[in-house]
């Protein structure tokens, strides 16, 4: 873990003129994982809540068939947040060991901009490009 840690001012965003990935903007994309992971993990409780709280044996075959609908698509978010539960782990272990911010492939800086609107990004955006016309042409 981080042994010097930073107090963020309120409202601190980062800034290109400051250092890539120094201590502030680590300890901003630290916080922003963690809320994001404590959000998501809330919200698969309350998934779970919801499946163990319902009543199965109740209502016609419409209603149950709705009712099934309905937990095949909680499931599929839930398992969606598994997924994304595991990438924030990953990226949270990246952060403390300084190679977050950074591509997994060519070693380059990923971007403030990209970071900030997908955390859990691996890939600077010629990479990401990369890997996608790669999937499109195994597909």
């Amino acid at each position: 873990m981080n042994e010097n840690k930073v107090t963020l001012l309120a409202g601190y965003k980062p800034k290109a003129s400051e250092e890539y990935m120094g201590a502030e903007q680590l300890e901003f994309f630290r916080q922003k994982l963690f809320q994001w992971r404590n959000e998501l993990e809330e919200e698969s409780q309350q998934t779970v809540n919801n499946l163990k709280g319902e009543v199965r044996d109740v209502g016609d075959e419409a209603e149950r068939a709705t009712r099934e609908t309905e937990n095949s698509l909680e499931l599929r978010t839930r398992d969606r947040y598994r997924k994304l539960l595991n990438k924030i782990s990953k990226a949270l272990d990246r952060v403390d060991d300084g190679s977050y911010g950074y591509c997994d492939e060519t070693g380059e800086e990923i971007g403030l901009a990209r970071l900030q609107a997908r955390p859990i990004a691996t890939l600077c955006l010629d990479a990401q490009e990369r890997w996608e016309i790669r999937q499109k042409q195994m597909s």
